[in-house]
């Protein structure tokens, strides 16, 4: 009960009450505002956490695709270097050079 004044006791007892309901609500309300923001940094970090992975998993697929590519362009590579040696070589001219010697000894 609170102490006698100009209004009446059951009035000043409903807002006594009212503010003490007021602050004991305060810790559970910031404890659930904290659990939820807690439950959404971690909803973050997994989103994140799982874009990085397939990020991980795309570079791993293009880097297996680069190294299979140049697998099988390895004969392909020879033989270019081949040809390119050959036609340097000057065959057409060793053989030139070659008949002139040899009409030479005649």
């Amino acid at each position: 009960m609170a102490f006698p004044t100009a209004v009446n006791s059951q009035i000043t007892d409903a807002v006594t009450q009212t503010n003490v309901k007021v602050l004991a609500e305060a810790p559970a309300m910031a404890m659930g505002s904290i659990y939820q923001s807690m439950a959404h940094s971690t909803g973050i970090l997994f989103q994140n956490a799982v874009s990085a992975q397939q990020q991980q998993n795309i570079l791993a697929q293009a880097a297996a695709n680069q190294g299979v590519m140049q697998i099988y362009s390895m004969n392909t590579m020879a033989a270019a270097a081949g040809t390119e040696k050959m036609s340097q070589a000057g065959i057409a001219d060793n053989l030139t050079s070659l008949l002139t010697v040899l009409k030479s000894f005649r």
